[in-house]
């Protein structure tokens, strides 16, 4: 399992990144780069200049189960 400090050392200049279903058809919003162990970095593409959050796959996993349960 991949500890919170260390994907934050992981470069993502040449992150594959896809936009977030939610924002499909809507312009630049949400998009999501896949880290290793599960674990997920988030960008604003309206906003490139801020610096990706990265979520491990435990993180990642509560959140999506609070959107899906809609506890969100």
């Amino acid at each position: 399992m991949t500890n919170k400090s260390a994907l934050y050392e992981i470069d993502l200049d040449q992150a594959t990144w896809r936009k977030a279903s939610a924002s499909a058809g809507q312009g630049e919003c949400v998009e999501l780069t896949d880290l290793p162990d599960g674990a997920v970095a988030v960008r604003d593409s309206k906003n490139l200049g801020l610096a990706p959050l990265r979520f491990t796959a435990g993180e990642w996993a509560a959140f999506r189960q609070g959107l899906l349960s809609g506890e969100l």
